[in-house]
């Protein structure tokens, strides 16, 4: 299974949770390109079987740049503020027409633990995006960090990396019998 995943991330937490979701994607048996949402190129998604989508969640919903300003406001790189999973889910559909074969796609947040009981994440608002866009969204959880700036939460590591091979048990079986159809 050829599965890419593509992130954003201010201060490094998301990252980091897409690469502990590439890690265990990678001990399921999959091949796995990890990129940043503005350096993945469009050939990578051509003929992957899933799209894995990670974004931190700012105001309750995916990031915009105004929000991206004020992350490098409190520390972030100014090179992760140019371009957030929002406009690149804008170009998608571009990428990845709706009469090509397209991958299933699972999305991940990361968010603040002392609003987990809140609603709205940027995985709930990328779900949103995709299902527009007539992509089949799979899956889709949230991580949590202790603080704007992380750190990543006690035992989201281990959970990411869970969530990653289980993202393969499910994939596998459903695509495979989509291919048969």
């Amino acid at each position: 299974m050829n599965v890419v995943i593509v992130f954003e991330s201010m201060f490094g937490n998301t990252a980091s949770v897409a690469a502990d979701v590439r890690a265990g994607l990678v001990e399921a048996g999959a091949t796995v390109v990890l990129a940043g949402v503005a350096s993945i190129p469009a050939q990578a998604l051509s003929s992957c079987d899933l799209l894995v989508l990670a974004a931190p969640t700012h105001a309750f919903t995916l990031s915009r740049p105004e929000s991206r300003a004020e992350a490098v406001a409190k520390g972030a790189h100014p090179d992760h503020a140019a371009t957030g999973l929002r406009e690149w889910l804008a170009t998608l559909g571009d990428v990845l027409p709706a009469s090509s074969p397209r991958p299933a796609v699972a999305v991940l947040d990361t968010r603040v633990t002392k609003v987990r009981h809140l609603p709205g994440s940027a995985a709930r608002s990328a779900a949103r995006a995709l299902a527009k866009l007539d992509f089949d969204v799979v899956h889709r959880a949230s991580f949590y960090v202790e603080g704007i700036t992380g750190p990543v939460s006690a035992g989201e590591h281990e959970r990411a990396r869970e969530w990653g091979r289980g993202l393969a048990a499910i994939v596998v079986p459903a695509r495979a019998g989509a291919r048969r159809a």
